[in-house]
């Protein structure tokens, strides 16, 4: 029997509501993630957060994607996601959120909506490292990490205001 892909963190369980901590006007750090039993053939990883209760139209909320993330990496502590880059390993790459700029992008839905659902999620890739423009949108880039991915694992936490 083999063991499943998960992703966990310290900070929260799968489908737990979070508090206002974790709004983008506070702290805004990305939270620590912990994945274990990913494929053995898997190259790199890449790692999102995704808001798809946001107002868009359809497309939700990209709150953060990092791709290139070494295949020895097992976690990422809490505030990985920093605008700068400083905090994840050499040769990883942020994407630009919806805000427009860098790394993670913490919480905000509308005032009086019901919670929204944001989902964080580890991809094992089957490619060392993704080549894409610097101008590149964090849609297609999910769309090319996707098409590497050889598994993923998501942990769901709920937040409203």
């Amino acid at each position: 029997m083999t063991n499943k892909f998960t992703l966990t963190s310290p900070e929260f369980k799968n489908g737990d509501t979070v508090d206002s901590s974790y709004q983008s006007d506070r702290d805004n750090q990305s939270p620590a993630l912990i994945w274990k039993n990913a494929p053995a053939e898997t190259k790199s990883f890449a790692i999102q957060c995704h808001d798809p209760d946001a107002p868009t139209g359809g497309a939700g909320w990209w709150h953060w994607m990092a791709i290139n993330l070494p295949k020895d990496l097992t976690e990422l502590k809490r505030n990985a996601g920093a605008e700068n880059g400083e905090n994840l390993p050499a040769g990883s790459r942020q994407l630009r959120n919806d805000i427009g700029t860098l790394g993670y992008s913490g919480f905000y839905p509308p005032e009086g909506t019901p919670a929204h659902r944001y989902i964080f999620t580890i991809y094992a890739l089957d490619t060392d490292k993704i080549e894409l423009p610097t101008d590149v949108t964090t849609s297609y880039t999910g769309f090319v990490v996707n098409s590497h991915a050889i598994a993923q694992a998501s942990i769901t936490v709920y937040y409203g205001r």
